[in-house]
């Protein structure tokens, strides 16, 4: 999956139109957790995050030419500013302008999950003060990771992101999702376990390819 990333990149960067699209679409899953996470509840109803992430890939396609990056890990940097500055807009256009609180501040912090869980859900972004090295490593199992997510049922994909992204109880699930907590724990056992079975594909599928 990304281990011809860089290549694609570096094809994109020579006027390679078919590549800048295959490596902008093959990062939508990634945007697409980072977008609702630090998307507003309060806009949610009113803009959807696929919206966001859609104008994010507008604008990179359009200004691709100033990228000046060499790797993916600065492609990906560079996605990720382009995706909180649109997020940062919507806020100000849809709280600001309807004098609602707008200066709640997005909170990148990593929530609570559950201690067993093997899947770090929050560690999407890269921390900052990580080497490049580990920051490249975590950049590409944050993009496996959203990946994978996608190929798994709507309502576990949501019961998931809820709890491990937005470290929402069981019971605040239940609320949200109209449903019995052993119902909403069903959800997340079966998303947790379809999302090991789809990692360990792509595991495979890589180690073939090596």
């Amino acid at each position: 999956m990304l281990f011809d990333s860089q290549d694609k990149l570096v094809a994109a960067k020579r006027g390679d139109e078919t590549a800048r699209g295959e490596l902008l679409d093959r990062f939508r899953p990634y945007l697409n957790v980072i977008a609702q996470r630090m998307l507003d509840d309060r806009i949610q109803g009113r803009l959807d995050f696929a919206d966001v992430v859609q104008a994010t890939f507008m604008e990179a396609s359009r200004d691709f030419d100033s990228f000046r990056g060499e790797s993916v890990e600065s492609f990906l940097a560079w996605l990720r500013n382009i995706l909180r500055n649109n997020i940062a807009t919507a806020h100000q256009e849809h709280l600001v302008t309807q004098k609602r609180s707008a200066r709640r501040e997005i909170s990148m912090a990593t929530p609570t999950g559950d201690p067993g869980s093997e899947v770090q859900l929050a560690n999407i972004l890269p921390a900052e003060t990580s080497t490049p090295s580990q920051r490249i490593m975590r950049d590409e199992a944050a993009v496996v990771l959203a990946t994978c997510l996608e190929q798994i049922p709507d309502n576990q994909r949501e019961a998931i992101r809820m709890r491990y992204l937005e470290g929402m109880s069981l019971k605040e699930i239940s609320k949200k999702m109209d449903k019995s907590e052993m119902a909403v724990a069903g959800l997340l056992k079966r998303g947790l376990q379809g999302l090991r079975d789809e990692m360990r594909t792509i595991q495979s599928t890589l180690s073939s390819l090596m």
